[in-house]
C-alpha cells in the first residue's frame, strides 16, 4: 500500500519536511521546516528519500563557507537513497517505483529531492538503503580523484590522509581491492587499527609521529605514487617530501588552510603533479561521466559484496544537529547517515 501511495506523488504538488539552515553558524541553526515538493525538469526524477549521507561539505555550507550554486537547492544534502515517485519526459533510465541512490545538487536533507537521472545509481545487491545512501558523493569523489585524476594503478602505492573518514575508508578499500599498496593517516591508535583492518599496510597516527618520515621508512625512501589529501595548508610540503618521482598529489579539501609556499624547483626536479577538485561545482556532463565510469568499474565489485561502506551511526531526522556535532567532533570511523 505504501508503494502504491508513494508513486501518486507528483513534482511541484504538495509539501514536504526538510532541514534548512536558518542562518550561518553552528549545528543549532539546522531546523526542520516545511517546503514545497520540488518540481522536476525533463531529464530528472523525483525521489522519495529514505536516507541521506552526511558529509563535510554540508558543514561548510551550514557555516557559510561553501556557497550554494545558483541552480542548486539551498537545502543541504549531497547523496540519498530512496524510491522514484515521478520522472520527467526524457527520464527513461529508471522506472517509477524503482529504488536507487543518487548524487544530489543539494536538497538531500528532505523527504523528496529532484535529481538528474544521469546522476542516479542502482542499489547494489544485498545493500541496505542506509548503506546505499553512503555511496554516491563518497564513491564518486574517491573514484574521480584517486583513479581518474590521480591515475592510481595496480602495484602503485598511495597515502590516504584521514583514513578513518567516510572518504578515507572508501579510498582504502577501493585502492586495496585494485591492487595498490595502501598507507594512511588517522588521529588515534583505535582509528589506525580500524584502517589497517580495511586493507592499509600501515596507518600512522599523525598526532604522535611525522607521517612523511614514516612513509619514507616503510617505502625504503622511495615514497608513494599518489597522495589523497584533505588538509592542504601545512601538509603540502610534507606531502611532497614523501611523494616519489612522477608522483601525484590530489587535494580534495583544505581543512588545514587555503595557502602554502612550494619550492617549484623541487617539484620540477621530481616531476610532481599537484592537482585537485571539488565535485559539486562541476557540470552535469562531468558528473554523469563519473557516474557511468563508477557503475562500470566499481558496481560489479559492490554487487559481489567485496566492499561495503562503513556506517558509524544513523541519526533520526530531528537529530540532524547532533549528527553535525558528531561529524565535527571527528571521533567516528566511516559515515554518519540521516534517516528521513
Amino acid at each position: 500500500m505504501e508503494k502504491i501511495m508513494s508513486i501518486k506523488i507528483k513534482s511541484g504538488k504538495g509539501f514536504m519536511k526538510a532541514i534548512e539552515i536558518v542562518k550561518f553558524g553552528g549545528p543549532e541553526n539546522l531546523k526542520v521546516c516545511k517546503r514545497a515538493i520540488p518540481e522536476i525538469e525533463n531529464n530528472q526524477v523525483l525521489i522519495k528519500v529514505e536516507y541521506s549521507g552526511i558529509n563535510r561539505p554540508d558543514i561548510l555550507q551550514r557555516e557559510g563557507n561553501y556557497p550554494v550554486p545558483k541552480n542548486a537547492s539551498d537545502i543541504p544534502g549531497l547523496e540519498v537513497s530512496g524510491t522514484i515517485v515521478d520522472k520527467g519526459k526524457l527520464a527513461t533510465k529508471y522506472k517509477i517505483g524503482e529504488k536507487i541512490c543518487a548524487l544530489c545538487h543539494g536538497g538531500g536533507y528532505a523527504e523528496y529531492v529532484a535529481v538528474n537521472q544521469d546522476h542516479c545509481l542502482p542499489v547494489p545487491k544485498n545493500f541496505s538503503m542506509a548503506e546505499a545512501a553512503c555511496l554516491p558523493e563518497t564513491f564518486l569523489t574517491v573514484w574521480s580523484n584517486v583513479f581518474l585524476r590521480g591515475k592510481l594503478k595496480k602495484n602503485e602505492s598511495i597515502l590516504i590522509h584521514g583514513g578513518s573518514s567516510g572518504i578515507g575508508t572508501t579510498a582504502v578499500q577501493l585502492s586495496q581491492y585494485f591492487g595498490s599498496k595502501v598507507y594512511a593517516t588517522a588521529g588515534s591508535s583505535k582509528k589506525c587499527l580500524a584502517v589497517k583492518k580495511l586493507g592499509a599496510l600501515e596507518c600512522f597516527d599523525y598526532k604522535k609521529c611525522k607521517f612523511e618520515e614514516e612513509v619514507l621508512k616503510f617505502t625504503e625512501n622511495r615514497g608513494v605514487d599518489v597522495i589523497l589529501d584533505m588538509v592542504a595548508g601545512p601538509y603540502i610540503n610534507r606531502n611532497l617530501k614523501c611523494l616519489r618521482e612522477d608522483g601525484r598529489l590530489v587535494i580534495i579539501a583544505v581543512q588545514g588552510g587555503l595557502k602554502a609556499e612550494i619550492n617549484f624547483g623541487y617539484l620540477m626536479r621530481n616531476r610532481h603533479t599537484v592537482t585537485g577538485s571539488t565535485l559539486r561545482p562541476q557540470s552535469d556532463k562531468s558528473k554523469a561521466a563519473y557516474t557511468r565510469s563508477l557503475i562500470k568499474n566499481v558496481w560489479p565489485i559492490l554487487n559481489k559484496n567485496k566492499i561495503k561502506p562503513i556506517i558509524q551511526k544513523i541519526f533520526s531526522f530531528s537529530k540532524i544537529s547532533h549528527a553535525h556535532k558528531a561529524l565535527e567532533k571527528g571521533e567516528h570511523i566511516g559515515k554518519f547517515v540521516l534517516k528521513i
